[in-house]
Formats: structure tokens, C-alpha cells, sequence
């Protein structure tokens, strides 16, 4: 009876996994539809830079304190309530912290959307650089479109700032329902957010000669909508959503302790934040359309990223931690490689495949309307260089759950913050090159790139890891990925231009998608041949995991 139990707990959990990482994945391509539909109204413009920067803002505030404070405090006080059993006495108890927390989250985001609102044009000072030489020719130009883009971004930031509280009560609820083991609402409400703005955009557009102002309202709706859709689900739970007064807010002791868990971790999470910030303070003052334009590519590569990093991470790691839990330590280092290896034999080709059809892929997906040759070619540059390192961002994603699989949280967060400092001081350096906005994606993967090494480096203060193996073998696969990926890109690099000059003249999804498709294709097809003959044990792995 127990093992039929232990049997269908693990099912569930599984099964809630795969939910999980599929509503992950279709959030990613309705994020990149999303991309496409701002790329089609907006273009890379001003004010495609103005939407990108003011809806940053409030994001950045929303990652730093709603999803922070839920994830790190609220859901483990919250599962201390649970865990002491559904008697009435302890039910009230938890009842009174959910409101409790829930009108602290309330108020308190309430409070920054009015400040926001009120400083917004003190914030657009940050990103908005204005002309100094009043002697230039150009000066007058210059200084008319510094007031628009300056005007355009107070006002977008004005009306997306109550999104951050909208999102936060959102997040809110989607922790309460997570401590329920409850996952799909909250797994959903991405997707509907992003079906909802790209709706919005072209529902409001005609009514108005702001396409970004359509856009931004497109926003705020999708914030209410994404809490509203959580409500139902709530209520199944048994707990309702309310409020209490402020003092009996400070003074619950739930709620006191999420404080206290949540300050010192707001140190380490702004170290990451700061770097949205100072990345794209600093593509505003590049040049137009720089901004805009490093979203587009980092949104596409997010997509490439998520179609197998998540799969592959919920099939690998459970086994990871459940190793590390039992000490079986030769095993976790053979599963880490593993692991490795995966990431690798997927990233590699997929990298050397983009750098050839990067110019097809950005036409294919975001050529329309504004969107126009000279932006594909903006964004290529950015695109070329956020994939070069998308290999060290796949590792990351499989390194640091190495870590957290025996407890040790501080060696990878300080490997991030690094990482994170290492940005910054890139992209101020390259900023200034001739690269410009290329040289801040480029900082972004040097970056990554730092912080695989030293998630490397600090494997060696743990006795568990087998760093010498590990090294030597993810050193070994890498190199021959390399080499057979060159060998599978040079037919299709030659391919290219017989493929661009053969179905020129049509539409993008011909001129641009059939020559994408049939060198994939290509591609593929050469990269399988060569792991075959190779004999590629990862090959084989991949089958039996996800047959498993």
C-alpha cells in the first residue's frame, strides 16, 4: 500500500514536471510571438527603444521583490503553516498570514507604482543621453528627438508601472497555489499574458497613432487578467484572498518572518538586476534601436535555449539530486558528465547552425511591418554574439543545480555575482568600441562564460566533485562537437547563397523559411550521421531518458 502511495506521488510529480516545463516552453514562443508582433509595430525605433526601457522598470522591480520575496520566503513560511495539519485553530492561523502577507504586498508595491509614476521623468534621465554641443549642425535635431524619446518613455513608464503591482499580488497567488502542489494555473498565466499584449497590440493600434502606448496597456490588462485567472484556483484550496489592517500585517509573525528572510537576499538578486539596468541605460545611449534590438535577439535565443534546456533538465537533474541524497558520488559525477554532454551535443551545433542562417532566422521570424532590412540587420550583430554564448548558459543551467543538489547555494550565487560584475564592466568597455550595442551582447557571453568557470573552479572546495574527470571529459566532448559541427556547417554554408537566390522574391516564409528548413534538414541530418559512425554514447542516453 505504501509503495503504491510513494508510486503515485512520484507520478504526480512527474507528471505536474512535464506540465511544468511545457507551459515553460509554449510561454517562451508566445514571449517570442510577443517579440514579433512589438517588431511589426515598433521595428527598432524609438519607440521600440521607448516600450523596451519603460517596461524594463517595473520587470526589474517585479523580479527583485514579488518573485524574490515568494520563492525565497513566503511559499517556505507558507509550507511551515501547512505542515502543522488542517486542525480550525492552525487554519485560522494560516488564513490570518495570507492576508497578512497579502496586504503587505499590496501596500507596499502600491506605495513604489506611486513614487514610479511620480519620478518617471527623473528615470528617463538614466537612459536617455542628451546632445551637449549646442554649436553642432545637427543640434537641433538631435535635441527634438532626445524631448521625444525622453517624453515617449515617461509616459509608457507611467502607464506599465501599476503592473508591477498587478504582477506582484499575481505571484502572490501563484505561491499559495504552488504550496498546494498546485502548478498549472500559474504555469499558464505567462501564455495568456503574452496572448493577451499581443491581442491588445493589434486591437488598440488603429485607435491610436502610439503603437507602443497600445502595447503598454496591453501590458497592464495582462497583469489583471493573470491575477484574476489564479482567483478560482485559489479558492479551491480553501483559503481565501483578503486583506487586514496594516498593523495587524507588521505585527503577524508569518509575515515577520518573510521580512526577515526576504531583506538579505535583496543584497544578492539587485546584484543581478543592476545589470538589466546598466545594460540597457547603456544601448539607449549607444544608438536607436540598440535597445530593441538586443531584446529581439536575446528573446529569440531564450527560445532556442528553453526548446531543450528545460526538457532536458527536468529529465537529468531528479536523478542528479537524488544521488547526491543517497552519496552516491561516483554515480553523481557520471550523471553530471553526463549532463554535460547533453547540454553540449545539443548547443554546439545548434550555435554553429545559427551563425550561418542567423540573418534567415531573424528575417523568418521578425521581418514584417516595421521590422525592415536594415532591423534584421541590427539585430543580427546582436544575435551572433548572445549565441556564441549559448553553450556557457546551457552548462550554467546544468553546473549550478549540481551544487544545489547537496545543499550549497553560496558557491553558484557567487559564481553569478561575478558573473554579473564581469557584464557590467565588459559592456561599459565594449560599449564604447566601434561594436557598440554588439559589444554589450558580446559582454553578456563573456560573462556567462566566467561564470562556468568558476562554477568549475569552486567544485574543486567540494570534496563530492570529481573535478579532473569532470573537466577532462566536458573539455574532450566539447573540442569533437566542435570539429564534427564544422564539418556538418561547411555543405551548409556553401548551400546558403544557391538556397537565398533560388526563392528570392517570395514572401519571407518562402524566401527566408524554406531555405532555414531544408539546410536544418541538412544539417541535421549530416550532425546524426556523424554521432553514428562516431558511436556517441550520449546518443543512446538521451533514448533511454526519455523513455524513462
Amino acid at each position: 500500500m505504501e509503495k503504491e502511495e510513494e508510486k503515485s506521488k512520484k507520478s504526480s510529480l512527474l507528471r505536474s514536471g512535464l506540465i511544468l516545463s511545457l507551459m515553460t516552453l509554449a510561454s517562451r514562443i508566445m514571449g517570442l510571438i510577443r517579440e514579433v508582433t512589438k517588431g511589426k509595430f515598433l521595428g527598432t525605433g524609438m519607440l521600440a527603444d521607448a516600450f523596451t526601457t519603460a517596461f524594463m522598470v517595473p520587470n526589474l522591480l517585479r523580479r527583485l521583490f514579488a518573485e524574490n520575496a515568494i520563492s525565497v520566503a513566503f511559499i517556505p513560511t507558507f509550507k511551515g503553516y501547512l505542515a502543522k495539519g488542517d486542525d480550525p485553530e492552525n487554519k485560522k492561523e494560516t488564513q490570518e498570514f495570507i492576508k497578512a502577507t497579502l496586504t503587505l504586498v499590496t501596500f507596499l508595491t502600491a506605495c513604489v507604482v506611486i513614487i514610479g509614476i511620480l519620478i518617471a521623468p527623473l528615470i528617463t534621465l538614466i537612459f536617455c543621453k542628451a546632445p551637449v554641443d549646442s554649436s553642432a549642425a545637427n543640434y537641433a535635431e538631435e535635441f527634438i528627438a532626445y524631448t521625444l524619446k525622453k517624453t515617449e518613455i515617461t509616459l509608457l513608464t507611467r502607464v506599465m508601472f501599476p503592473y508591477l503591482c498587478l504582477i506582484s499580488i499575481a505571484a502572490f497567488f501563484q505561491g499559495v497555489l504552488n504550496g498546494c502542489k498546485i502548478f498549472a494555473p500559474s504555469g499558464f498565466t505567462p501564455v495568456l499574458f503574452n496572448g493577451i499584449i499581443i491581442a491588445a497590440t493589434y486591437a488598440l493600434s488603429p485607435l491610436t497613432s502610439d503603437p507602443a502606448l497600445a502595447m503598454s496597456i496591453g501590458v497592464v490588462i495582462g497583469g489583471v487578467v493573470q491575477a484574476v485567472f489564479q482567483w478560482p484556483f485559489l479558492k479551491q484550496t480553501g483559503f481565501k484572498a483578503g486583506f487586514t489592517t496594516l498593523k495587524k500585517t507588521f505585527s503577524n509573525p508569518g509575515t515577520r518572518k518573510v521580512i526577515a528572510l526576504i531583506v538579505p537576499t535583496i543584497i544578492g538578486m539587485a546584484t543581478y538586476q543592476l545589470n538589466d539596468l546598466v545594460s540597457t541605460g547603456l544601448a539607449n545611449r549607444a544608438g536607436e534601436g540598440i535597445a530593441a534590438s538586443l531584446q529581439y535577439s536575446l528573446r529569440l535565443q531564450e527560445l532556442i535555449l528553453g526548446i531543450f534546456a528545460v526538457s532536458i533538465g527536468t529529465v537529468i537533474l531528479p536523478d542528479m539530486a537524488g544521488l547526491a541524497a543517497q552519496e552516491k558520488w561516483e554515480d553523481f559525477n557520471a550523471m553530471l558528465i553526463q549532463s554535460i554532454k547533453i547540454m553540449t551535443m545539443i548547443s554546439i551545433p545548434v550555435t554553429a547552425y545559427s551563425l550561418i542562417y542567423g540573418q534567415d532566422l531573424i528575417s523568418l521570424i521578425f521581418k514584417t511591418g516595421k521590422f525592415s532590412d536594415e532591423s534584421v540587420l541590427i539585430t543580427l550583430g546582436k544575435f551572433r554574439w548572445h549565441m556564441a554564448g549559448l553553450l556557457f548558459i546551457a552548462l550554467n543551467r546544468v553546473i549550478s543545480p549540481a551544487f544545489y543538489a547537496q545543499k550549497n547555494t553560496k558557491l553558484p550565487t557567487l559564481a553569478g555575482i561575478i558573473s554579473f560584475i564581469s557584464n557590467i564592466i565588459l559592456a561599459l568597455i565594449l560599449v564604447m568600441t566601434p561594436m557598440k550595442g554588439d559589444g554589450i551582447a558580446l559582454a553578456l557571453s563573456l560573462a556567462s562564460l566566467v561564470n562556468t568557470v568558476f562554477l568549475f573552479i569552486f567544485m574543486k572546495k567540494m570534496n563530492s566533485f570529481d573535478v579532473k574527470k569532470v573537466v577532462k571529459n566536458s573539455l574532450l566532448y566539447g573540442l569533437k562537437l566542435i570539429i564534427l559541427s564544422v564539418i556538418a556547417g561547411v555543405p551548409c554554408w556553401f548551400l546558403r547563397p544557391v538556397l537565398i537566390n533560388a526563392f528570392a522574391g517570395h514572401g519571407r516564409l518562402i524566401s527566408s523559411g524554406l531555405p532555414v528548413a531544408i539546410s536544418a534538414i541538412i544539417f541535421a541530418i549530416i550532425g546524426v550521421a556523424e554521432l553514428i559512425i562516431t558511436k556517441d554514447e550520449v546518443v543512446m542516453v538521451i533514448i533511454r531518458k526519455f523513455k524513462r
